[in-house]
């Protein structure tokens, strides 16, 4: 029986006074005899990137028409005169560039987006301050046991209009009835219980060793809570002020009924207020809900980075 096995290549000697050049060392395989490179040190080895299913770029798919038509039906309308409105037609014939004008200018909307803005912001300002030694103290201290946040949850569900009379008299006596001020104080007050939820589980996350850590060091309960907790409840922080915000600036019902001249009004309220008893200029009213959102969209396009970081947070250890 004869060997089949190639005898291998003699490997030559160096030659005296010649430097060697470094590189992989090639290393033999004890069945063919082939020489099998090893692999170079530093290289990482590439990463497979998902394929792109169909069934997902169809839903996405899905999702940016139900998203971007509404939108696009709105810009469509806004160009629109009220006999092309009245018709019924998709896209207008002439473009009527005077109802943005109209919308701008001829109305309480520039007004109205201030105040909401600042009801927005500062109402989520002041709720995450509320929420945030809240939802620390159920969390470290189990105060409340089990049942306190859903506790908390529960008035938030209901509709607000049971609550109007009990608010309006409350900030009547307070000297707060149809200001902005007061109507803040009712946004921070009223998403505080969804904050608190909010911010539960964030808190959840973070390990206790943390806190018991500080504490060793001699530093007190609102020490760790103010340097230790909330710098690393940032991204959460962003991005259940950015929920709440959004809340604010959407609220209706409340605004319509505490405020009642046009120095507190919203944006809802001021649209709401578009719509006449006999005309309705729709192309108006499609251009100020435009002019409306384009705060949120900007808010949301560059807070973007921490909305997502913060709604992610701790998914991945």
């Amino acid at each position: 029986m004869t060997d089949r096995t190639a005898p291998l290549a003699p490997v030559p000697e160096p030659v005296e006074g010649s430097t060697p050049i470094p590189g992989p060392v090639a290393s033999t395989s004890s069945a063919t005899g082939t020489p099998v490179p090893e692999p170079v040190e530093g290289r990482r080895p590439r990463s497979r990137r998902p394929s792109r299913t169909p069934g997902a770029v169809a839903f996405l798919v899905v999702a940016l028409v139900f998203t971007l038509v509404p939108i696009a039906y709105l810009i469509s309308v806004s160009l629109m005169s009220r006999a092309d409105v009245a018709s019924g037609i998709l896209f207008p014939t002439n473009p009527v560039w005077g109802n943005w004008a109209a919308a701008f200018g001829q109305s309480n909307l520039p007004r109205g987006i201030v105040n909401s803005l600042v009801a927005a912001i500062f109402g989520a300002v002041l709720t995450l301050a509320f929420a945030l030694p809240a939802a620390w103290a159920m969390v470290r201290y189990r105060s409340g046991g089990k049942t306190l946040a859903g506790t908390i949850l529960s008035p938030w569900l209901l509709p607000p209009i049971v609550a109007v009379i009990p608010i309006f008299t409350l900030l009547r006596i307070l000297g707060l009835n149809n200001t902005l001020a007061g109507l803040t104080l009712v946004y921070a007050f009223a998403n505080t219980a969804v904050a608190v939820w909010l911010l539960e589980g964030f808190v959840r996350k973070l390990p206790v060793e943390l806190d018991e850590a500080a504490q060793l060091d001699g530093a007190g309960a609102f020490r760790v809570l103010f340097s230790i907790v909330t710098p690393l409840l940032t991204p959460g922080l962003v991005a259940v002020g950015v929920i709440v915000a959004v809340l604010n600036y959407n609220e209706f019902v409340l605004a319509t009924f505490l405020t009642q001249g046009p120095d507190a009004q919203t944006v809802p309220v001021v649209l709401s207020l578009m719509l006449g008893e006999r005309i309705q200029d729709f192309g108006k009213i499609a251009a100020a809900s435009l002019i409306g959102v384009i705060p949120v969209f900007a808010a949301a396009a560059f807070l973007q980075r921490w909305l997502v970081a913060g709604l992610t947070s701790g998914s991945v250890k």
